[in-house]
């Protein structure tokens, strides 16, 4: 059904520069240069940004967009949620900052060999991956019904923009500011039904990604869940982000979020050991 990644040239060691800043909503956008890692960057990867002076851990960093060439040459943007002090002083950045960064890292989004239908999901900032996962399946011919999902309007990502880079496009918030009232669990049966889906990708919080693995599963649609997990060091040099997985042969053993993941079939995650 799908195209298995290849294997990267490995992540770079760079020095960047903050090119722009930018808040939307609940979140600040950040367009930085990078030499060498948006060249190899494929949808679903991250980088891990220096979070400031005396922080050994960095903070995993979604790429939202890699844009190929400008004054600056190719860059790329991520999507900052300032909810602690790393997050916080990686957010208040001005242009001209530098920051140490390392990437692309982790396992991207498997694409499928074929044209078929796609839904996306993703909720939060977890939605930014989606987006350049979305222009490469429509590059694929593949139908992209994309779903983005927030408490809130504020913390919505980039929803004009959803409608640009998908053939449907689904609005959820928790509080009804925006789009339909509700959580994505009780609505992602009827949504995959709706876009007759063969294949779906979803980011968010692990309750959310446990309801569209069940229900991808339940009508025989493949899925893929990309972890939103602590990850000190990114590389999997630290073994600090511990993910439970599903064995060929049916037993629980644990691999690394940054290395093995942070995309894994929604199938061969031990959801019980997640919690």
């Amino acid at each position: 059904m799908a195209e298995a990644p290849r294997p990267g040239q490995g992540p770079l060691h760079v020095t960047g520069e903050v090119l722009a800043t930018k808040k939307a909503g609940a979140y600040r956008h950040l367009t930085i240069t990078a030499p060498g890692i948006p060249q190899r960057f494929r949808a679903g990867n991250f980088v891990a940004v220096d979070a400031g002076e005396g922080r050994l851990a960095r903070r995993a960093l979604w790429i939202h967009r890699v844009k190929e060439s400008g004054a600056f040459g190719p860059t790329l943007d991520v999507v900052v949620d300032a909810t602690g002090p790393g997050t916080t002083w990686l957010a208040d950045r001005p242009v001209g900052a530098r920051l140490a960064i390392t990437g692309p890292l982790g396992r991207p989004f498997a694409l499928p060999r074929e044209p078929v239908a796609c839904v996306l999901v993703g909720v939060a900032h977890g939605a930014a991956p989606l987006f350049p996962l979305a222009e490469r399946l429509r590059e694929r011919g593949c139908a992209v019904n994309l779903v983005v999902a927030a408490p809130d309007e504020a913390h919505l990502l980039s929803a004009l923009e959803a409608r640009r880079s998908a053939r449907a496009v689904t609005v959820i918030t928790g509080d009804g500011s925006v789009g339909v009232r509700g959580a994505v669990p009780s609505q992602i049966a009827e949504i995959l039904e709706r876009a007759d889906a063969d294949v779906v990708y979803a980011v968010g919080p692990r309750d959310v990604l446990r309801a569209v693995a069940g229900a991808a599963e339940a009508r025989g649609a493949w899925s893929q869940v990309a972890l939103e997990t602590p990850m000190p060091c990114g590389t999997g040099l630290c073994q600090g982000c511990p993910v439970p997985v599903i064995a060929e042969d049916g037993a629980s053993r644990m691999v690394r979020g940054c290395v093995d993941g942070p995309v894994f079939r929604g199938d061969r995650l031990d959801w019980e050991a997640l919690g």
